[in-house]
């Protein structure tokens, strides 16, 4: 067992698979699922959907979630962008709606009880009634499940599918 997980993977196993797929199939077979259906259907724009992630990751603590990025038809984010992620307030790399993104990843994890009304006019202004349900549903995701992964000590051997 690596010293830094709390759950016993047999020897051969692939621990993210052995643990969401083998020990609660019923569980986790549908949480990969939703894991996986964010990145497959998401309709939000690349750097967005990297700052709300990002986010996320950083305060998670996820290490397989920081070291990740996600990739679309050959593009990702730049190199320097979860500086700028964790920067949010005040980089001049992000447009609005990206700054948004991070901020309410942020604020949706540390402190979902202080969305206030100054912060959804703000909000509404940018994203629609739809792409800010689809946001909520990826962050829940990654809130969910890096900090699953962390907490039980996977992210430090995961490897993840790709889409």
């Amino acid at each position: 067992m690596n010293a830094a997980m709390h759950i016993d993977i047999p020897d051969g196993k692939e621990p993210i698979g052995y643990v969401w797929g083998e020990m609660v199939p019923g569980i986790g077979i549908a949480a990969s699922n939703f894991s996986l259906a964010v990145y497959e259907h998401t309709t939000l724009g690349l750097r967005e959907f990297e700052a709300a992630r990002l986010r996320v990751a950083q305060l998670n603590g996820c290490a397989f979630c920081l070291d990740w990025r996600t990739e679309r038809d050959g593009e990702k984010v730049e190199e320097e962008f979860a500086d700028a992620v964790t920067g949010w307030r005040t980089t001049d790399a992000f447009d609005e709606r990206t700054r948004l993104a991070a901020e309410y990843a942020e604020r949706y994890t540390l402190d979902h009880h202080g969305l206030d009304e100054e912060f959804w006019q703000r909000m509404t202004a940018r994203y629609s009634q739809r792409e800010i349900v689809e946001l909520s549903m990826c962050v829940g995701s990654w809130l969910a499940f890096g900090r699953l992964n962390h907490v039980l000590g996977l992210d430090s051997v995961c490897v993840l599918p790709r889409p």
